[in-house]
């Protein structure tokens, strides 16, 4: 496990900091990156988990003449959203997000879970998080001679947001300064997360804050890695399905041969959220239906 850091309030360029929360995992890497964007009003842009010693460094990171006037949240996973309550009671600041955790859910996981369909997932989800002010896509947030623009970018979770700010783009779980992000239906959906990145690569930003890991400093070269990473993952599993019909477990012990096993859930999930979206594209048939307990084998005319 990657060792906690001080939280230290560093600063990443004129008007923007980082308070990195101790709160370090094989899922969230060194912490998770808190953002305070601003000069006099500030902008908290994921403030993270529920720690008592994270709440009293993003105050105690307030300068003097600085306030906390809007509070950020990219998505309602544990690790982003759990402190915004606290947080805003402690500031007298409104939440903003696109919405509840399962908002913006995709007609074809609704559609499965409404079929009773045992589809997992839910993996840290914050279903307590519902913000003051909900923001739709391409809205704007003025703040103190600062805008930020709200972009709505499902695919890592259905209520995911990144954030614009001039050149910059705050992109929360969707890219990540260390891996790639986690797809785990019903709250990932591959097919949202490939649109999502293609919307982020036509911005042609200058660099990205992601919420775990350093700054991305050559966007697009980023993104591309990460579309390339899916169409080999997609690769992988049309090869090792040539060969029989296989569990998702067999598939994805097959791919992810050298992982921990502690991992293999994990590889599991976005497994999973490849064979929804090789399903929804008739390159492959579960049997008796779509769930991660189907056996897969290949359409015959894939």
């Amino acid at each position: 496990m990657v060792q906690a850091e001080a939280q230290q309030v560093i600063e990443l360029e004129p008007g923007l900091r980082v308070v990195r929360a101790s709160n370090p995992s094989p899922m969230t890497f060194s912490g998770t990156n808190t953002y305070l964007l601003g000069q006099r009003d500030i902008a908290v842009i994921d403030p993270g988990p529920n720690l008592d010693m994270h709440l009293e460094a993003i105050l105690s990171a307030l300068q003097p003449g600085q306030r906390v006037t809007h509070i950020a949240v990219t998505h309602s996973h544990l690790d982003h959203s759990a402190l915004a309550v606290r947080l805003a009671e402690e500031v007298g600041a409104p939440t903003y997000g696109f919405g509840p955790w399962d908002a913006g859910r995709s007609a074809l996981m609704t559609e499965m879970l409404e079929a009773g369909l045992d589809l997992g997932g839910g993996e840290g989800v914050d279903k307590c998080f519902i913000p003051n002010i909900r923001l739709c896509d391409r809205e704007t947030i003025q703040m103190d001679g600062e805008t930020l623009v709200a972009l709505w970018t499902p695919g890592h979770m259905s209520n995911h947001l990144s954030f614009q700010w001039g050149g910059r783009i705050f992109t929360g779980d969707l890219v990540m300064g260390w891996a790639t992000s986690l797809i785990s239906p019903p709250d990932g959906d591959l097919a949202a997360f490939l649109q999502s990145c293609r919307t982020l690569a036509g911005l042609n930003s200058d660099r990205l804050y992601p919420a775990h890991g350093q700054p991305i400093k050559n966007p697009n070269a980023r993104i591309d890695w990460l579309v390339e990473h899916r169409r080999r993952r997609h690769a992988q599993i049309l090869k090792t399905l040539s060969r029989d019909v296989m569990s998702l477990s067999e598939i994805a012990r097959e791919i992810y041969h050298d992982l921990p096993p502690l991992m293999l859930p994990v590889a599991k999930r976005n497994v999973f959220a490849h064979l929804i979206k090789m399903h929804q594209d008739a390159e492959i048939v579960a049997a008796p239906h779509l769930s991660p307990q189907a056996n897969f084998t290949l359409r015959q005319n894939a």
